[in-house]
């Protein structure tokens, strides 16, 4: 296993780490903030392992963060491979699915974007597992909470 060794102490390293943590988490917050959960959400029947809303903000802050570092890792060995690519995929349709969801209301189609986002999840953890461990390790959270998120999103498109 070729695994890789980021020299978080150069300047350039660092400033790229925490911006990639910032803009996941703000570009994150944003997002939630402008779909947050409305009316349509609460009226709607859901599964019994289905958490109250405020366990969702800390789950995805502490993702985030773990989102973050990954990507950074990721751009910092080659800012156009191809697990930089499947990280900004994941995170462009992350940020998707909220709107899809709770502004549009659709949530089968948000179904359809969360299943690639985890199939996206899975490819970057496999495309990382040899070369950057640390990477892949980073992504099991974000893949459990994600197919998590799965079984709710389709259980809420079944009961309603």
């Amino acid at each position: 296993m070729d695994t890789v060794i980021i020299n978080y102490r150069t300047p350039r390293a660092l400033l790229v780490t925490a911006a990639f943590i910032v803009v996941v988490i703000v570009v994150g917050a944003i997002v939630g903030i402008s779909s947050a959960p409305d009316a349509w959400y609460e009226g709607l029947r859901k599964a019994p392992w289905n958490p109250p809303n405020w366990v969702f903000a800390p789950v995805w802050f502490t993702l985030y963060v773990l989102i973050g570092i990954a990507g950074s890792r990721a751009f910092l060995r080659n800012p156009a491979g191809g697990t930089t690519i499947l990280w900004l995929l994941q995170m462009v349709l992350n940020w998707a699915w909220s709107p899809t969801w709770f502004r549009l209301h659709l949530a089968w189609a948000a179904l359809a974007v969360i299943v690639v986002i985890l199939a996206l999840i899975v490819a970057f953890i496999a495309a990382n597992w040899r070369t950057d461990r640390v990477s892949a390790w980073l992504f099991v959270p974000y893949a459990l909470w994600v197919a998590f998120a799965t079984s709710l999103n389709l259980a809420i498109a079944v009961l309603n």
